[in-house]
């Protein structure tokens, strides 16, 4: 089970778009027209042979732009972890009684979307790909599209290594994911493949959610230029982008 996929809302997406690769040294790779169902506008980045997202509701009336009101303002939207087989971990799961919001079936790309609400404020997405003869699997990523590689880059940030949920009861936060995920809960920890997930209180008055990403970073100077122009320095290990606490690791 692997940390594949972080996703953020913004309420502006060029200008959540600039800062995002302008900090952490990356590019788009992809915009899907497909969000447009949800009614939302995209950016999909690769970072390494991982990626960072960013959505942006178009219309009134959807569940991202209630989002962006309930945490006030910009911020960690989704998590999207990859796995071998993602149906058994559905029927898993809503077996808990957790909904499934949106759920693909498809040859080469199976998903299921779990209600937030039942998530502890977290969008999450468990998926499962079928790389096609002749592909590598760790290349092939339905969200990026198949040029997605062209774009991707390592040299100032190179992959996701862990997300930082906070709730106003992080142990039964924890307890549920680990439930959810069938992992272990140490602590306040559930270990992922090459990644975490942590579960800590509410320090900013924005609710239960995302409340930091991890990313691995190549150059970590770098980053903290960028984000210190743009006022987004945090520390030295700790920038801000879209909303969203991004640790260096």
């Amino acid at each position: 089970m692997r940390l594949r996929q972080c996703v953020f809302v913004c309420a502006d997406l060029e200008s959540s778009r600039a800062e995002l690769c302008d900090i952490l040294g990356i590019e788009v790779a992809y915009r899907d027209p497909g969000v447009a169902k949800w009614g939302l506008v995209n950016v999909v980045c690769p970072t390494g042979h991982d990626f960072l997202e960013i959505v942006t509701p178009f219309q009134p009336g959807t569940s991202a732009g209630r989002y962006i009101e309930r945490r006030q303002g910009d911020g960690g939207y989704m998590v999207i972890l990859q796995v071998p087989d993602a149906v058994p971990h559905r029927a898993r799961v809503t077996s808990l009684g957790v909904r499934a919001v949106a759920q693909k079936d498809l040859p080469g790309y199976q998903y299921t979307h779990f209600h937030p609400a039942d998530t502890s404020g977290v969008l999450l997405s468990i998926d499962s790909t079928r790389a096609p003869v002749g592909t590598p699997a760790d290349l092939w990523w339905p969200p990026a599209e198949k040029d997605w590689l062209a774009h991707a880059r390592s040299d100032v940030t190179s992959g996701l290594v862990g997300v930082e949920i906070q709730h106003t009861d992080p142990d039964g936060a924890a307890a549920l994911w680990s439930r959810l995920l069938d992992r272990p809960a140490v602590g306040r920890r559930i270990a992922l493949d090459g990644g975490e997930l942590r579960f800590v209180g509410i320090a900013d008055g924005r609710g239960p959610g995302i409340s930091a990403y991890d990313v691995r970073t190549a150059d970590r100077a770098k980053v903290l230029a960028a984000a210190e122009k743009r006022g987004k320095r945090r520390s030295d290990s700790q920038v801000e982008v879209c909303g969203c606490r991004i640790n260096l690791v």
